[in-house]
């Protein structure tokens, strides 16, 4: 979520009208020998001890967990002021990140192919864990936090979290929900043309609810089942309207950057950063910004930056910057993390691939994209579209990526080929049994009822 925006002669550059930033998406095209993939992945950081909330100061704490990884792997400390926020990775140009409720990120790479990120996770996780255990501090990957009440967490010392949270207050129930209580794996992904990411998002968005069915891994909230499947996923449908939700104009005939473009200048902002203050622009028009009518700073137009900043806060279900985000899954346990990235590129990286998974989806009209958006939160894989179980639907859109993965036949140890990663999705979708089923069996079962036995049984 909170990636920063590098200081470039590009984003320095004033904004004069709307074709820069068009300009700035078209930017992103790549042929195909150039495309990469980067793999995000947030996790809960907790006391071992307690099982309580890390706070960001103190002996045991996010401070010095970051700090130990700086010092001892190599990681440049990410700065707010005085207080460590972030590391960047000089050489590979990852970066880890602190959400806003001490969620850890990381932000990997752009990677050559799911071999290298899967890598990638591994070593990030065998990092943190022999930090964290010198510590005290354990790490759990769930869609949702399954103990801690809201008001027990720790807000992160960063500027534009106190923004966003006052702002959330406004426009939904769950936006502080989100930002406090939720982990998520994402992928990002490149496309070559306007016609590639026109096919791409499209596809994207109609499977993106197959993709939040099959990682569900969010069925408790503060220590009880809470009815859904993913409550990660619901949080989304109550955050804020302006910002987020499955974009059906992406499906109208002429879409493109332009149209991107509007729908993004429209939605408001959340700050501007200056010198590295955040100015609390919440609820503003960039358009206003673009005429240098922004009553925080009158009379000054917004740079390329701004426009960087403004791209990430809008949190639809895929979001498109100079890449692609697919933002549906709930985070999860460690070998579920490589199966994310797996599915994507199967799906997205070869043309035939592609193609068959538009020709599934092209019928589908927005209203039934959206009832199933609405429906996977509660029933996951036994949500319909089409008249069609999402189960039978996973199915055949597995088979689809296993083909493109096995097209794409990059090759890692035994000859295997990425399509291993998909292993762990395939005996989901055959047995329909999801993470968060897995886990309310648990809880029905050898758990009694003890939801603090995740901590033992799932952590990291």
């Amino acid at each position: 979520m909170s990636v920063a925006v590098p200081d470039t002669a590009e984003t320095r550059a004033i904004i004069e009208d709307k074709a820069q930033l068009v300009s700035y998406l078209e930017a992103g095209c790549k042929p195909k020998a150039e495309w990469r993939l980067g793999t995000e992945h947030e996790k809960f950081a907790f006391l071992t001890d307690t099982l309580r909330p890390v706070p960001y100061d103190g002996e045991r704490s996010i401070k010095a967990l970051l700090e130990g990884l700086a010092a001892r792997f190599g990681w440049t400390p990410a700065m707010e002021g005085d207080k460590i926020i972030g590391l960047t990775d000089p050489v590979a140009y990852g970066n880890v990140s602190l959400e806003p409720g001490g969620q850890f990120e990381l932000s990997g790479a752009p990677l050559e192919n799911v071999f290298q990120t899967c890598q990638e996770v591994h070593e990030h996780l065998a990092q943190v864990r022999e930090v964290g255990d010198e510590l005290g501090i354990g790490f759990l990957g769930l869609g949702f936090n399954p103990l801690w009440k809201r008001e027990d967490i720790p807000v992160m010392p960063k500027g534009r979290y106190q923004i966003m949270r006052e702002y959330m207050a406004k426009k939904g129930n769950l936006g502080r929900d989100m930002m406090l209580r939720s982990c998520t794996v994402q992928v990002n992904q490149d496309f070559s043309s306007e016609a590639d990411m026109r096919r791409k998002m499209r596809v994207s968005l109609a499977l993106q609810p197959v993709a939040t069915a099959l990682f569900a891994a969010s069925p408790f909230t503060e220590g009880k089942p809470n009815g859904f499947k993913t409550f990660r996923s619901e949080i989304w449908r109550d955050t804020d309207p302006d910002r987020t939700g499955m974009l059906p104009f992406v499906f109208d005939d002429g879409f493109g950057f332009e149209q991107y473009v509007d729908y993004a200048i429209d939605v408001p902002m959340y700050f501007v950063n200056r010198g590295g203050d955040y100015l609390d622009c919440s609820g503003e028009s960039f358009r206003a910004f673009m005429a240098g009518k922004l009553p925080q700073l009158p009379g000054e137009k917004p740079s390329m930056k701004d426009w960087a900043d403004h791209l990430t806060t809008i949190f639809p279900e895929v979001r498109l910057k100079k890449f692609i985000e697919q933002r549906g899954a709930d985070a999860g346990a460690w070998r579920r993390l490589c199966a994310l990235p797996a599915f994507w590129t199967g799906l997205l990286y070869e043309q035939a691939s592609l193609d068959a998974a538009w020709d599934l989806v092209k019928d589908w009209t927005a209203e039934q994209r959206q009832a199933l958006r609405d429906d996977v939160p509660v029933k996951g894989l036994d949500a319909t579209i089409a008249g069609r179980r999402l189960q039978d639907v996973a199915i055949d859109v597995l088979a689809i990526c296993r083909a493109g993965l096995e097209t794409r036949n990059v090759q890692g140890p035994a000859e295997q080929t990425e399509a291993k990663f998909l292993d762990v999705l395939d005996e989901i979708a055959q047995s329909g049994r999801t993470n968060a089923d897995e886990l309310l069996a648990l809880y029905e079962g050898n758990w009694n009822g003890d939801v603090t036995r995740v901590y033992r049984d799932f952590a990291f």
